[in-house]
């Protein structure tokens, strides 16, 4: 897994955030819930959710050693006594049916094997639980990636991508229904939904590349990689101009998946 910069991914994360409070309102929590939400990154979603249950508790973990320290430092256990963070692998949830919610947002396109990551959360499930999950879908960030995959075959950077392999598992309905199926889980609804990224100017493209792309940025060398971020960045806004607001847009596109123990 690359290394993470949790400071700057939460200056620089904010439609993330955005998008995970849109799933959040999907809960209708009651405030008594066990939750486990998997890829809590710098820790702000899973701590909101905490004020949301003052009479439950959330476990957020994340594979980055680096967004765990970061979380449990601005939300100590002292100030949110119901929120805990660990170190943990989607694909490897040792739970046994603990947690009466499993959430998760914009984490597990970085999987490509999603199974067993299905089958460790209809174990973490309490036979009544319900698991809800957004991630990159099919067509994500599709006019991004073009630009990424011409920048990465031209001449100036081809030799730091001679063996790189796409990293990302964007899935579509399909697949889904057939893993829920095979990790024992009922699907309630799988769908791809489309949405509008909004970024300031061609700066928040590249924080954005920046703090996210990072299997592509750290092929390049460290003393390269203002260029290489600063160069797909030009040419995204070449073929796709800020509004005349000064901000660009990225369409994007998000599978979300409700699904229920069997």
């Amino acid at each position: 897994m690359p290394r993470w910069n949790a400071q700057d991914y939460s200056k620089s994360s904010s439609e993330q955030e955005k998008w995970a409070r849109e799933l959040m309102s999907k809960l209708a929590l009651k405030g008594n819930e066990r939750v486990l939400d998997i890829g809590c990154g710098d820790g702000k979603v899973t701590a909101e959710m905490a004020r949301r249950l003052p009479k439950g508790s959330i476990l957020g973990i994340d594979s980055s050693k680096e967004m765990i320290r970061f979380a449990r430092q601005r939300f100590p256990e002292r100030r949110f006594p119901t929120l805990t963070f660990e170190e943990g692998d989607a694909r490897k949830l040792n739970f046994a049916s603990e947690f009466d919610i499993v959430f998760s947002n914009a984490t597990l396109h970085w999987v490509i094997d999603h199974l067993p990551v299905l089958k460790g959360i209809k174990n973490s499930l309490k036979p009544s639980g319900v698991a809800l999950l957004q991630m990159g879908g099919r067509g994500n960030a599709k006019a991004v990636g073009d630009i990424v995959n011409v920048t990465t075959s031209s001449d100036k950077w081809s030799r730091h991508f001679e063996y790189f392999v796409f990293p990302y598992g964007f899935y579509g309905p399909e697949e889904y229904h057939d893993w829920l199926k095979l990790a024992d889980l009922r699907a309630r609804r799988i769908e791809l939904i489309e949405k509008d990224m909004v970024l300031k100017g061609k700066e928040g493209l590249c924080a954005w590349i920046r703090t996210t792309w990072l299997y592509y940025t750290e092929q390049v060398p460290e003393e390269l990689r203002f260029k290489f971020i600063d160069e797909i960045a030009e040419s995204y806004i070449l073929d796709n101009p800020l509004d005349e607001e000064g901000m660009v847009h990225v369409q994007m596109v998000r599978l979300e998946v409700e699904a229920e123990v069997r």
